[in-house]
């Protein structure tokens, strides 16, 4: 993997490329504990489960990686499909906002996580845009933990906007945010 151009001048290091997810899942989940705060048992399930997403069509993975090879953040996602798991839950709450058409034709971005250490430097705008210049979707949607923070911070500056909020997932201790955007997403200038 070669650095992108346009890469942030802040990680001139990190190259953000394709990645065999399924073959770096337990590095790619030991970013996401750092970087999210997983229990061993919660790194158990989300193995499994990004397992079978990757099998889904059109699933796409990255990696942001230093040039030791060592992986510092991943993002992926696929195209939404209203039968999925994820989309029955927030149907119901993007009904309400008269937004449930945002599941049709939309790449989701599954998950996104960049080790704390590498956070705030740009990598996970790269891993974003790149991700979603590959999908073939006019649009893409996520969800966030509903707080001000950093990552729905980013998400804003990338031009995603706020679908419904407050959306409870099961076994989720905290509301989610779901957001949206037009691709491609936006470049700073």
């Amino acid at each position: 993997m070669a650095p992108l151009p346009g890469g942030d001048p802040r990680t001139p290091d990190i190259v953000v490329g394709p990645v065999d997810l399924a073959a770096r899942v337990d590095e790619a989940l030991a970013v996401q504990a750092v970087a999210f705060g997983l229990s061993d048992d919660e790194i158990g399930v989300r193995r499994h489960i990004v397992l079978r997403h990757l099998l889904n069509p059109g699933a796409l993975a990255l990696g942001a990686t230093t040039p030791d090879g060592r992986l510092v953040g991943f993002v992926y996602g696929m195209p939404n499909d209203r039968t999925h798991w994820w989309s029955t839950v927030v149907q119901p709450y993007l009904r309400d906002t008269g937004c449930d058409g945002w599941l049709d034709d939309s790449f989701v971005i599954t998950e996104l996580h960049v080790h704390p250490g590498h956070q705030a430097r740009g990598v996970g705008r790269r891993l974003i845009t790149t991700l979603t210049d590959a999908a073939g979707q006019p649009r893409s949607i996520l969800s966030a933990i509903d707080t001000e923070s950093p990552a729905r911070g980013l998400y804003r500056t990338l031009g995603y906007a706020d679908l419904a909020r407050q959306v409870l997932f099961p076994s989720a201790p905290k509301p989610y945010a779901v957001m949206g955007a037009s691709l491609p997403l936006p470049r700073r200038a």
